[in-house]
């Protein structure tokens, strides 16, 4: 095992300095560590595509490990709390995996989170930089929906989202709506959905949805909840 990280860490350290050096000074490298010079015979010019393909697959493999040790980091910044320095290390793995729906979830999350940390005492206690981290938790919810249009977590957050920090419950019903078609007794997300219900003024659709979680939850105290939410949503419904 200690051989293995030794030969790790050696090839992760040739690819950081190798980050530096120009095109020719790594091809001269190449050359001198896989003994391929000036190939000129059919079999030496396969002799070297062979080396270089060996090479190649080890930068990927150290790529790809590179990327997975970024997201270990965040995550365990994110189990501290530590939601700035995880949200870099998100975005670090990115680079290695852009495609990865469960990246794009937690750099959401954690700018969600960074933007409560965004606030501007000196003027009137909100600042651009609030609202750009907003923007990035937003648009990291949509990329994780788009890659996985099931997402469920990335369903539910986008809705956080546009119900408590952006103020917009509307934007959250088709998500919701979505989310419940997958996970069909998420109390959660019900709790959600009457709430964007009623701020939209679909105070029958917010009753129905009180009464579904009346029936299926197994708390006492959420079932006092949803009791007490739907005798608010019917009073407002009959002053209309």
């Amino acid at each position: 095992m200690k051989k293995i990280a030794m030969a790790l860490a050696a090839l992760f350290l040739f690819i950081l300095s190798s980050c530096s050096k120009s095109n020719k000074t790594i091809i001269r490298m190449q050359h001198i560590e896989e003994g391929v010079s000036s190939p000129t015979s059919i079999e030496e010019l396969k002799d070297a595509i062979s080396k270089y393909e060996e090479r190649v697959a080890d930068i990927q493999l150290a790529n790809g490990q590179i990327g997975i040790w970024h997201k270990i980091v965040a995550t365990r910044y994110l189990d501290k709390k530590m939601y700035g320095e995880a949200l870099k290390s998100f975005q670090k793995a990115l680079e290695y995996y852009p495609d990865n729906q469960n990246l794009y979830y937690y750099v959401g999350l954690c700018a969600g989170y960074m933007s409560h940390a965004a606030m501007d005492f000196d003027a009137d206690g909100y600042s651009e930089k609030r609202e750009n981290y907003l923007k990035l938790s937003e648009t990291a919810y949509l990329r994780a929906i788009e890659i996985e249009p099931r997402y469920a977590r990335a369903l539910y957050g986008i809705s956080v989202l546009y119900i408590f920090e952006l103020g917009d419950d509307e934007k959250a019903v088709p998500y919701l709506e979505k989310l419940l078609t997958i996970e069909t007794k998420n109390i959660d997300a019900m709790f959600l959905l009457a709430r964007a219900y009623y701020m939209t003024y679909e105070f029958d659709k917010s009753v129905e949805v009180y009464d579904k979680i009346i029936s299926l939850t197994k708390s006492p105290e959420r079932k006092a909840e949803a009791e007490a939410n739907r005798e608010i949503v019917k009073n407002a419904a009959f002053s209309k």
